[in-house]
């Protein structure tokens, strides 16, 4: 069933077994991308993807864990402790302009490999991202590696999933490249963790850094992934109020908007500034230590809302082509058509007035009228008139029905705003349904038929086979073993 170009299907082929690999006991997740594949017969009958393009890789199919964060916030120092390995280079100058993707491996040294290594691996969040580098980046796709790099380490932490350590957002020369990719990563990420310097007190002087970070987040329906967290909070230990450091953070990203979420407040031990007073060190060890374990269980967590994620997206773009896209297309073909056969209409009058006014002013019309005495040359007038018209009529035709195409995907466009890819999608499905080959008395979009609404629903109800399957491994209703779980 799978119309998936050689590339792509390989792509595919090899995700399909590394997470069959990955988790012998739990095939839910490699059942999900034939599920994909299934989904990407859809697409491309409808036009809605192109030949070499996937649903599948509309996901990460990796737990992924961002980590932004300010010029000189301690996200290195942070990875390394988390990894338990000196991967990432740590110091008080911008040490890494880059994107960083961080892997587990089997191998017993880490190694880092160029950002096209990423670029053509649809297990990562940046599988043919630069296709959108190229877009902003006037030297083409072999940038990337300008932008992006591959570390692998044999760290047991990140086993299973990824982290990305993100350049600081005031030590960047690439900004506007820098944000693009930033929202590309937050959009993907399951978990994003957000550090601020508590060695500035005031940060009011990064509050353009804040409002990005901060004013970009509190709004969205995923919002409960971010974390928000003041690093080297040791430093305050020597204030005469160290509250008063935390308060100035937390009003300050209440200024731009974020006045819920937990607000963390941590330290690298082997780092620290010494705190002399045993009862200050007390308080700041254990409020640390508190965070630190909340944190963590946050990031273990995402393995499960991983797999969750992954089939809900599925049952998600599934029910959207079924529920929104068929009835969005099939809505703009009625009023296609509707407008295509009125201006069709005033076309033929139209050329009909201006055939009967040419003939009444030349001696075509006499001549017409002495037929059949002027036979020979009566016919051959009438051809041309015919002809002429029905040339005429095909071309205003045809003419109209791009036209009218066209105006109906610019209000498309205008209605759909910045959302670059659901136009994409839109456009390229109505212009298959539209096309001159198609013709117009045929109903409901292109590729929509019994056989492709019989898939979706096939989809739809898998995706609710997984969530049941997903409910059995991670939740025990009756508390007495997983054999008595299933509801």
């Amino acid at each position: 069933m799978s119309h998936n170009s050689t590339q792509i299907n390989k792509y595919l082929k090899s995700l399909q077994k590394h997470l069959a690999d990955e988790h012998p006991d739990n095939p839910t997740l490699a059942n999900a991308v034939k599920s994909f594949r299934k989904m990407d017969y859809v697409g491309h009958s409808m036009g809605l993807i192109g030949k070499d393009e996937s649903y599948a890789t509309c996901v990460t199919w990796w737990p992924m864990i961002a980590v932004l964060g300010t010029f000189s916030a301690g996200k290195s120092t942070y990875i390394n402790s988390y990894l338990n390995l000196p991967l990432q280079r740590t110091g008080n100058q911008a040490v890494d302009d880059k994107f960083t993707v961080i892997c587990y491996s089997r191998h017993n040294e880490a190694k880092t490999l160029p950002g096209i290594a990423l670029d053509a691996d649809p297990r990562f969040p940046f599988f043919q991202i630069s296709k959108s580098i190229q877009e902003i980046s006037e030297a083409g796709q072999e940038r990337i590696d300008a932008y992006l790099q591959l570390k692998t380490c044999p760290s047991e932490s990140v086993r299973g999933k990824i982290l990305i350590d993100s350049p600081g957002f005031d030590a960047d020369n690439q900004r506007a490249s820098t944000l693009r990719l930033t929202q590309h990563i937050i959009n993907l990420s399951d978990l994003v963790l957000v550090f601020f310097d508590a060695r500035h007190p005031e940060p009011k002087a990064m509050q353009d850094t804040l409002g990005y970070l901060v004013s970009a987040s509190v709004n969205r329906a995923d919002a409960n992934k971010f974390l928000y967290i003041l690093n080297q909070i040791d430093v305050t230990a020597q204030e005469d109020n160290p509250e008063e450091v935390v308060s100035a953070w937390q009003r300050s990203l209440a200024e731009v908007g974020l006045v819920t979420g937990r607000f963390y407040r941590i330290y690298n031990p082997s780092a620290a500034v010494p705190i002399a007073n045993p009862h200050i060190k007390e308080r700041f060890e254990k409020k640390r230590e508190e965070d630190m374990a909340d944190i963590n269980a946050r990031m273990h967590q995402i393995e499960v809302e991983r797999s969750y994620r992954i089939v809900g997206k599925l049952e998600q773009t599934a029910k959207g082509i079924k529920n929104h896209i068929v009835g969005k297309l099939s809505d703009m073909l009625s009023k296609w058509k509707s407008s295509v056969i009125m201006y069709d209409g005033l076309a033929f009058l139209t050329l009909i007035i201006l055939i009967a006014v040419t003939l009444t002013m030349s001696n075509s019309w006499d001549l017409l009228k002495s037929f059949p005495k002027e036979l020979a040359q009566g016919e051959m007038y009438a051809l041309i008139i015919a002809g002429f018209s029905v040339l005429s009529i095909i071309y205003a035709h045809f003419s109209i029905r791009r036209a009218v195409a066209n105006h109906l995907l610019k209000k498309l466009a205008n209605e759909l705003g910045n959302d670059h890819d659901a136009y994409k999608q839109f456009m390229r499905a109505f212009n298959k349904s539209t096309a001159a080959y198609r013709p117009m008395f045929l109903q409901g979009p292109a590729g929509w038929n019994e056989v492709t609404e019989q898939t979706i629903d096939e989809i739809i109800n898998e995706a609710n086979d997984y969530i049941q399957a997903l409910n059995d491994q991670f939740t025990n209703p009756s508390g007495n073993g997983r054999e008595n779980s299933q509801v």
